[in-house]
């Protein structure tokens, strides 16, 4: 709706895990480093966490788009909740293998042979489980029994483990499981420096570079959001709405303050 009378192409604080609108902060950076050279080194299993809302889901989009096609099969769980059987029927899909079998050894016997088969040409097998703090308790079981398939000197999958803060306690009493996390980074919230070039950055790739973000405007965003990405794209969309209903000419902070009460 406001597109034209801001000067946007597209909008720029839709929710939605958009790799174009990536926003690189010092942590994002290191994450993502983290998560490709885990990949690329088949290091086993790799633990990321993150507030709500930090930016987690649309990191490992960009993660999965820096691993080429042809050397990498990847299947990415975004729905964990499942009971064992189920999530290794899950896994198989994502790699492109479905089986009606409810048989755990035959099931695994399918993705072990998926996994050498990738191996043999020269590809490697990655899982990417989000929101993994839903994993169930036997199902966590299952996760650490896949990291058994190995050769001498390197897995036959990468498994990358993403959530909430709560799922490193849920991992820790899994201690075989534990033990097995080769890599392990937590994501926090925006500074408020960051947050000014969150704005900024979201608004030039949508194809604007001239802010309409008074400073006083962005510092209460950055107050009320606590940095927190998702919480930043909720207040700034609203806020260009309100903006353009009124024929605003910048967004200030009685615009922000406006936003924020209604929202609460």
């Amino acid at each position: 709706m406001y597109l034209e009378y801001w000067g946007f192409q597209k909008y720029p604080f839709d929710n939605v895990p958009d790799p174009e609108f990536m926003f690189y902060s010092p942590e994002h950076k290191e994450a993502l480093a983290r998560l490709v050279y885990a990949a690329k080194r088949n290091k086993g299993a790799v633990l990321l966490t993150g507030e709500i809302g930090c930016g987690k889901t649309m990191l490992s989009r960009v993660f999965i788009q820096q691993l080429a096609e042809s050397e990498f099969d990847i299947g990415l769980i975004t729905n964990p909740a499942l009971t064992p059987i189920d999530f290794l029927k899950e896994a198989l899909t994502q790699i492109g293998l479905n089986s009606q079998s409810n048989s755990k050894h035959e099931l695994l016997n399918i993705l072990n042979i998926a996994m050498v088969e990738n191996l043999k040409k020269g590809r490697s097998t990655l899982f990417l489980i989000d929101e993994a703090q839903m994993i169930s308790g036997e199902t966590f079981e299952e996760i650490r029994l896949l990291l058994n398939f190995q050769l001498n000197d390197r897995f036959l999958l990468t498994l990358i483990l993403m959530g909430q803060p709560e799922l490193r306690d849920m991992i820790r009493a899994y201690k075989q499981l534990d033990q097995r996390i080769a890599n392990r980074y937590h994501l926090n919230p925006l500074n408020v420096e960051n947050t000014r070039a969150y704005i900024a950055i979201r608004m030039a790739k949508a194809g604007q570079t001239n802010s309409m973000f008074t400073p006083a405007a962005v510092d209460e965003i950055y107050n009320h959001s606590a940095g927190v990405p998702r919480v930043i794209n909720n207040i700034c969309d609203l806020a260009l709405l309100v903006g353009f209903s009124l024929k605003s000419k910048e967004i200030d902070i009685d615009t922000i303050k406006k936003v924020i009460k209604d929202s609460l």
